[in-house]
């Protein structure tokens, strides 16, 4: 099963295409990196993929849904990391993710072992009881992980995760998400930032709203850096 399909998207906001279209997909369990510089188009495929946006154009599938059709069907398998911080931060780490599951109907015993399970995946348990605003970057970006795990979804999208992140916290969020695709999880991850993509990575290259490469990172870089290879393409800083 394809984990998120998209084809023949377009998009525009009044006469400026912000996504002109593109199709790509991404199979189940594989970890795809959205690469672009600032203003590609990034956002508006994920407000899409979301239904914050809905496409007078194109068909998206998540988890072999189809959004148009069944879009709460589909929005059900969907975890969301947005780019911007949306805890609460006068709530605890648990408060935070507890709120969270009560909006998807967990409760009692169930609520508390997922909760449980996602700190632990995150590595973030000891930090449970502390209020949010107390929190680092990492540890915020890694809370609002585990709360999109919560009800165990087919889909993970991550909006420029990394974005104010000092680089060894970067790496390490990096890593963590890598690991989810182990049990399965499709994970879309948005970035203009080449190193946060590894050689064995799906990589789809968006650019002025158009696909310029789609594949696996090490083919599409060859025997130079990957961002030397970016650069090359999209002509864009990192």
């Amino acid at each position: 099963m394809t984990g998120i399909r998209v084809a023949d998207l377009s998009y525009s906001y009044g006469a400026k295409k912000a996504l002109d279209d593109i199709s790509f997909e991404v199979g189940t369990g594989d970890f795809c990196a959205l690469l672009g510089p600032n203003g590609a188009g990034k956002s508006t495929l994920f407000n899409l993929l979301t239904r914050l946006f809905v496409a007078p154009r194109g068909d998206i599938e998540i988890g072999g849904i189809n959004l148009q059709a069944q879009p709460r069907a589909a929005l059900a398998t969907l975890g969301i990391v947005f780019q911007q911080t949306t805890l609460d931060l006068d709530l605890t780490v648990r408060q935070n993710l507890s709120y969270f599951a009560a909006l998807h109907g967990i409760a009692g015993r169930e609520r508390a072992a997922r909760i449980d399970a996602v700190l632990d995946r995150l590595d973030i348990a000891d930090r449970a009881g502390e209020k949010a605003r107390t929190l680092n970057g990492g540890h915020k970006r890694r809370t609002e992980i585990a709360r999109a795990l919560l009800h165990a979804p087919a889909v993970l999208l991550l909006d420029e995760p990394t974005v104010g992140l000092d680089a060894a916290s970067r790496a390490s969020i990096t890593d963590h998400v890598h690991d989810l695709t182990q049990d399965g999880t499709t994970i879309l991850w948005a970035t203009h930032l080449a190193d946060e993509v590894r050689a064995d990575d799906r990589l789809v290259i968006l650019h002025q709203a158009k696909i310029l490469a789609d594949g696996h990172a090490r083919d599409i870089q060859g025997h130079v850096p990957l961002q030397d290879a970016f650069l090359a393409l999209t002509g864009a800083l990192t």
